[in-house]
């Protein structure tokens, strides 16, 4: 049944099968917020989908995640939520078996260049429009489809969070089969050595943006609350964080225990 702003379809998307709606929902123009997931349990991610995220993101760079905490994450959504990951790392290992996972996007981190970003659509493409190799047990389970989907419906995004990515973004935004830009703003608040609100970051966000716009490519950014994700939102960005598992979890604990009367 319909929710969170129409993102949601009566028909659900089998497990099995890149999910449309993330793709429908970026060309319609419309924001899309995400749960982000970094502590490795996919009880959360089941509780994520319970709650009604608009979609959700597993954090293989810098998260808990092994595989087959992954592959039991994945399941536990079921198909109630668009599924993403950020990769380990740009490799075609990462990228590939991040994939197989049965996740319907991939977002992969520190993308300098279009050359480095062409490198990416290609790992996360099958032949002949990438090298992507055949294989995991979801995929498999019928392997025409799924290549047939992929190829419609699956979302290929890199990180801009250099100064160098940010000089290339117009490039990077031009690349064939790319999908999604995502901005790190820590890294790149640190690439930078100046942060939000100062110049030269607002800048940097702001030429990323029109990157994007003019390529036709939605943008997005990683935000630390709902309220930040809709200030995002409205500034154009298309894919921003509503809610993590590790900012949830500390807020709440640390709300329980300053209010502890003992």
């Amino acid at each position: 049944m319909p929710r969170a702003g129409g993102l949601y379809i009566a028909a659900m998307p089998s497990i099995h099968m890149p999910d449309p709606r993330l793709k429908r929902q970026f060309a319609a123009g419309k924001a899309v917020a995400c749960h982000w997931l970094a502590l490795g349990a996919p009880v959360l991610a089941e509780l994520a989908a319970d709650a009604g995220a608009q979609s959700v993101v597993f954090d293989l760079q810098h998260g808990r995640w092994g595989r087959d905490a992954l592959e039991d994450a994945v399941a536990a959504v079921a198909g109630r939520a668009p599924t993403l990951a950020r990769s380990a790392d740009a490799s075609d290992f990462a990228i590939g078996s991040a994939l197989d996972a049965g996740i319907q996007g991939i977002i992969v981190p520190m993308i300098s260049s279009a050359a480095a970003c062409a490198q990416v659509v290609a790992a996360a493409r099958f032949p002949p429009l990438g090298r992507r190799s055949g294989g995991g047990a979801r995929p498999m389970a019928d392997f025409p489809a799924y290549r047939q989907a992929t190829a419609e419906a699956l979302v290929v995004g890199v990180m801009i969070e250099t100064a160098e990515g940010v000089a290339a973004a117009e490039a990077i935004a031009a690349t064939p089969g790319l999908d999604l830009i995502f901005i790190g703003p820590s890294d790149l608040s640190l690439a930078l050595g100046a942060g939000p609100g100062s110049a030269a970051f607002d800048g940097a966000l702001a030429r990323v943006l029109a990157a994007g716009k003019a390529a036709g490519v939605p943008v997005g950014i990683y935000t630390a609350d709902a309220a930040q994700a809709a200030a995002r939102a409205a500034q154009g960005f298309q894919f921003v964080v509503a809610a993590s598992d590790t900012q949830l979890n500390r807020a709440t604990a640390k709300t329980i225990w300053d209010a502890w009367p003992v």
